[in-house]
């Protein structure tokens, strides 16, 4: 690879697409979330939901998971707002709310809010070590993440650039932490790949195998798994392989609108290097596909699309 490493980049790629969107900082990392999945909040209401573990689930909250779906799983962004401020209420104690929330603020460009809801990722990230600490240290890393991102937005690349780094030194020692006490957890594994495959798209010498293989073995839920490894191998041009897992991540997630919006930028990139009218084609359906959910989704992400469908377009027959 030949791209080189760029912090602001990383830290801005990282709404959420992000957590993203992942990374979410994973969520962040990519950008994600039609209606949510209705959930049966009378199960095991104590335990609260849990979308990372099928077994042994850690508490996180009935509000908080339907956030987590609503945007992840659904592509609706109105309705994981909506969870959101009720996971914020009744969930106070639950970190990943205060994570997506400054992951929605990012997208919004709302940079107060980003500024509040990251501080409050990384508060409520510290509190909750005594009483899981795993999810503790890795929420405390996802805060450190999401501050470098405030400092990059407010001082700019010159400027915050020695601090972000700061930053990001604290995310992997709180990582570190997290992984020495369970190596193999799915949600410490979906974020720390997500952030992996970041860096590694973006360092000539790091190897994203290595990134892709964390999320393969050990990260949850798979649609997420799948999208992550589409976006790898989007960003690395290896485009056949991009197209197999973002066919997986419609599979399981076909109410999306940004996953078909991922699958018309992959199909994009191969038409053009292929020349190849009728994939082009099949890129301007899926864009189309994408925007006949637009109310969902933010007004900035939908002119993006609007903007990437023309190019396509320009693309055909020129």
């Amino acid at each position: 690879m030949t791209k080189r490493f760029s912090l602001p980049r990383l830290v801005a790629s990282a709404k959420f697409t992000t957590f993203a969107q992942t990374a979410f900082a994973t969520a962040i990392a990519f950008g994600v979330a039609p209606w949510a999945i209705a959930l049966n909040l009378s199960v095991n209401p104590s335990l609260g939901g849990d979308p990372f573990r099928n077994s042994e689930p850690h508490q996180i909250g009935d509000q908080t998971e339907a956030a987590f779906k609503a945007i992840f799983q659904q592509g609706n962004y109105p309705a994981a707002d909506r969870y959101l401020e009720q996971a914020i209420s009744k969930e106070p104690n639950e970190p990943l709310a205060y994570a997506m929330k400054a992951s929605l603020a990012y997208g919004n460009k709302d940079w107060a809010k980003l500024d509040t809801y990251s501080q409050k990722t990384l508060e409520t990230g510290q509190k909750l070590i005594p009483s899981d600490p795993l999810r503790g240290n890795l929420y405390t890393a996802v805060g450190h993440f999401l501050e470098g991102a405030v400092v990059i937005t407010r001082e700019g690349t010159v400027n915050g650039v020695a601090q972000a780094l700061g930053r990001l030194r604290q995310v992997y020692e709180y990582l570190d932490k997290a992984e020495a006490i369970s190596a193999n957890d799915p949600e410490l594994n979906l974020i720390k790949g997500y952030m992996d495959l970041l860096l590694a798209v973006n360092l000539p010498f790091a190897s994203p195998d290595q990134a892709i293989g964390r999320l393969e073995q050990n990260a949850a839920p798979q649609y997420l798994v799948d999208r992550g490894i589409a976006l790898a191998y989007r960003d690395l041009k290896r485009y056949p392989q991009a197209l197999e897992y973002v066919n997986r991540a419609i599979k399981t997630t076909s109410d999306n609108p940004e996953i078909y919006y991922l699958k018309a930028q992959i199909l994009k990139r191969l038409g053009q290097r292929e020349k190849s009218q009728q994939i082009i084609q099949e890129a301007i359906a899926n864009f189309d596909k994408a925007l006949t959910k637009k109310s969902q989704l933010p007004g900035d992400l939908v002119k993006q699309i609007e903007r990437e469908r023309r190019s396509a377009v320009s693309l055909k027959n020129p």
